[in-house]
């Protein structure tokens, strides 16, 4: 990369410039983005993986500004406009909207009507008027009368010599930069219902009557409006006052008060509101929509990345339950590592008979397999699922509840057809609930993150955009937490740096074929995996109890020496040196400092021999529902519950209270003081405890409120390794009441039918 983007990327981002080079260098060479802020700190002074994506995105969106800078440079030496001057104005132009206004005046364009004024002759009149010299002499304008190009009066003359001077403003640069920005500073988004579409657009009622400030207008607001625009149901304009556009184009372009300055006035006036309003407003669209799908694609990313690093059971013989009511609930049995052992249908909602069979089906289940805990999706019949298996009483068992998004989608995905090809779709979502409590992230990245239900008009955003962020967030969490080579799935394998589809598939079948890697250089012997491939992967794969006692760590292959030299220089052995702390203490890093390794990188792995492999995720807890709050019509206001947020939004953060759908927790309820970002308050999976404001049965609405929070009750600080258990929130004195219900309701424990005869 040119020195000069090296230094103008570093002022934008404010980073030294050799830090900005250092990463371009490394990007050229094909590094990945987790590998050089992990294993390349030396070199990049110790930037984190955000700053080393806003170098490589900002050196994308420079090599397509050159490019198009180059296209247009082509174009204008192709038809004989190039001229030194405008050369110079090309390559000093840092904006794809400065660059496009340049090319503007001489861009191949359709038919208008300054073209056909021109073709009357008339730009010599538009010339002398544009010059505005004080007045026009007598008889000039009657001069270029000419019936036969359809000239037909003085009126006829001017109107044509406007056409030129109002194209003329239209292609001024420097005016259409002042305008852009007085739309983007001063500009108001305004909304109306389109006519006679009120009853269809009831769900935009809020946008009706609507308008504020651009600069003010929050990506909900926007994406929400521009729906409405694209289902025919809203007329969105975005624009400044224009009398303000106006006085603008008039300070630049009209010079006195003369009859010439009058038609000048005349043609501005044409321009804007023929031209310039037109084109800027529809600037304007896109960089509001910019901005927007940016501020929404933020918000997905973070949540994606607290959902993909909730904390993991771990491994353990799971039992995962599908639930459901008349079809029955698909239960299946995983092994510690998830392979499928058994799956069937049980059908404890449909009659006392079935129950009871279901009952001793479970129990059997349990004994023969030796479940260690049963994960219970939390989609329809879920909590009335949880209750019966609770009902049982099964000892040394853990029974969680768990979100089953985007299950479905998983099971009629390839990758579920691919692992489970002889299995029905219902189980395939059973066996992925059971393997989400076992571990999120290796499961989660089988879904499309689209589908996994915490965005924000994810449908609605730039998909490209989207797409490149998430997959960003996905890799950070994958390389950031470690790969056990011998259990990951080829979809987990794809994330890994420096890895892709290809190669996991070749590794997944290199490890079928021989048998689990014993080594991390044995990665050396999958085909196609080279050199290059193995430096940019290996520090993330994880060999427990490989050849090699850091095989399981997060020091790079290339630095076991240094590790190595280390125990030499304390005459022990590297296994004595990761469990003595006494010994390591001992080490004095200053020692092993050289061109190539830093204190930075010998400070990772002294962390890395304390504790090889550590997970980064915090510690899983057990969260159970209120019990009896089973639907929401077992809501009352001021019942104060215990919630997991499983979104978070612009405007708040919904919350699952275990009734089957979701309540928000608006940004004005999230805190007793005032809140600007919901996501400086709360994240996804985090533990709360909400009021209950209203209920809305008929519209399924649930609103809820974090102020007042007991001290016990507010969310605590996110830890790297919590300090011993958390106190699990326990719902308040009005959770514990009956609900007023309809009288329907039976009243025994959790709400289940049949709990008397489960106990026996």
């Amino acid at each position: 990369m040119e020195k000069k983007y090296s230094e103008k990327i570093a002022r934008e981002l404010g980073l030294g410039t050799e830090q900005v080079a250092a990463v371009s260098g490394l990007l050229a060479e094909g590094a990945t983005v987790p590998f050089i802020s992990r294993y390349r700190k030396e070199a990049t002074g110790s930037l984190d993986e955000v700053a080393v994506t806003a170098v490589r995105d900002r050196l994308s969106q420079l090599e397509q500004l050159d490019a198009r800078r180059q296209t247009i440079l082509d174009s204008l030496d192709k038809h004989g406009h190039l001229t030194d001057a405008l050369a110079a104005e090309v390559l000093s132009a840092e904006t794809l909207s400065s660059l496009e206004d340049l090319y503007l005046p001489y861009r191949p364009k359709r038919r208008t009507r300054a073209t056909a004024a021109r073709e009357k002759g008339l730009e010599p009149l538009a010339q002398q008027i544009f010059e505005q010299t004080g007045n026009l002499p007598e008889g000039v304008v009657k001069s270029y009368i000419d019936p036969e190009k359809g000239v037909e009066a003085e009126e006829d003359a001017l109107s044509g010599a406007r056409d030129i001077i109002a194209e003329w403003v239209n292609e001024d640069a420097d005016a259409r930069a002042r305008l852009r920005e007085l739309f983007l500073a001063k500009g108001r988004i305004e909304s109306r219902v389109a006519t006679g579409k009120e009853g269809d657009a009831a769900k935009y009622k809020d946008y009706f009557d609507w308008q504020e400030p651009i600069c003010h207008a929050p990506s909900h607001r926007v994406l929400a409006m521009l729906r409405g625009e694209r289902e025919d149901l809203l007329n969105i304009t975005m624009a400044p006052p224009e009398e303000e556009a106006l006085d603008l184009l008039c300070d630049r372009f009209v010079k006195g008060d003369g009859v010439d300055s009058a038609q000048v006035r005349l043609a501005v006036q044409d321009s804007y509101k023929r031209l310039l309003s037109r084109s800027m407003e529809t600037e304007t669209r896109l960089a509001v929509k910019e901005r927007a799908d940016e501020a929404a694609i933020k918000v997905f990313a973070d949540n994606l990345r607290q959902l993909l690093l909730a904390p993991p059971l771990g491994s353990a013989r799971v039992m995962g339950i599908d639930p459901g009511y008349r079809t029955g609930c698909k239960v299946v049995c995983l092994d510690r590592q998830g392979k499928l052992l058994h799956h069937e249908t049980i059908y404890p909602h449909t009659s006392e008979k079935k129950a009871l069979q279901a009952a001793e089906s479970v129990r059997t289940l349990c004994r023969q397999f030796r479940v260690e805990a049963i994960a219970v999706g939390n989609g329809t019949a879920g909590r009335e699922t949880e209750a019966f298996v609770k009902e049982l009483g099964i000892e040394d068992v853990r029974i969680l509840m768990v979100s089953e998004s985007g299950a479905s989608v998983y099971s009629a995905s390839e990758t579920a057809r691919a692992e489970f090809p002889d299995l029905d779709l219902t189980f395939r979502g059973a066996a992925s609930i059971g393997r989400r409590l076992m571990d999120p992230l290796a499961e989660l990245v089988k879904i499309d993150p689209k589908s996994i239900g915490v965005g924000q008009y994810q449908h609605d955003v730039d998909q490209q955009m989207l797409k490149q962020s998430l997959d960003d967030t996905v890799i950070s969490c994958v390389n950031a937490v470690g790969v056990d080579v011998n259990r990951a799935s080829a979809q987990l394998l794809t994330y890994v740096s420096g890895l892709g589809p290809q190669l996991a598939r070749n590794i997944v079948a290199f490890r079928d074929e021989n048998g689990p890697f014993l080594s991390r250089r044995q990665l050396t012997g999958v085909p196609r995996l080279g050199p290059k491939a193995f430096e940019q992967c290996a520090g993330f794969l994880r060999i427990p109890g490989g050849g090699h006692p850091l095989d399981e760590s997060a020091v790079h292959p290339e630095s076991y020496h240094i590790a190595e030299a280390m125990a030499g220089d304390l005459g022990c052995t590297l296994k004595a040196l990761m469990a003595d702390s006494s010994l390591r203490d001992r080490i004095r890093l200053e020692t092993y400092v050289s061109e190539a390794v830093g204190l930075p990188t010998l400070n990772d792995i002294l962390a890395e021999l304390a504790k090889p492999g550590r997970d980064p995720r915090e510690t899983f807890e057990v969260f159970e529902f209120a019990p009896g709050i089973n639907t929401i019509s077992d809501l009352a206001e001021g019942m104060r519950l215990p919630g997991i947020v499983t979104n978070v939004t612009a405007f708040g953060a919904f919350v699952d209270v275990g009734v089957h759908q979701d309540g928000l927790v608006h940004i004005s309820q999230l805190s007793d003081r005032y809140v600007k970002d919901p996501s400086t308050v709360v994240k996804v999976q985090q533990r709360v405890s909400v009021t209950v404001l209203g209920v809305d049965l008929e519209r399924k609405r649930i609103s809820l409120s974090m102020k007042g929070a007991r001290r016990d009750d507010r969310p605590k600080p996110k830890q790297k390794k919590p300090a011993g258990k958390r106190t699990r929130p326990t719902p308040g004195p009005s959770a514990k009441k009956p609900s007023p219900g309809n009288g329907k309701r039976n009243k025994t424990p959790f709400n289940n039918p049949f709990a008397e005869l489960l106990k026996k």
